[in-house]
């Protein structure tokens, strides 16, 4: 199991810090935001494939913001497997 820690950009959480084995989220948690979201989006990640995730959450936007909490949780998975050559 690894850890890997992602700083959002965009949006009100501060820091999205996962738990990840192999293809797998083990958890994950969102520090900062609106805690019910970030408390939903770790709900539904976990135990999930990294690429399901991607696919469901990239592009979402938070309002007139060109991104959202759960867009950048996928923004942090593609950091993720580019950073371990997973593309």
């Amino acid at each position: 199991m690894e850890k890997f820690e992602y700083t959002p950009i965009g949006v009100c959480s501060s820091k999205m810090i996962f738990e990840i084995d192999n293809d797998t989220i083990i958890d994950a948690k969102i520090i900062g935001g609106c805690p019910g979201n970030g408390l939903a989006v770790r709900a539904l990640v976990k135990n999930q494939k990294i690429d399901d995730v991607i696919e469901k959450l990239n592009g979402i936007k938070c309002g007139f913001k060109s991104t959202s909490c759960p867009d950048q949780l996928s923004k942090a998975l593609i950091k993720y497997k580019e950073k371990r050559g997973l593309n």
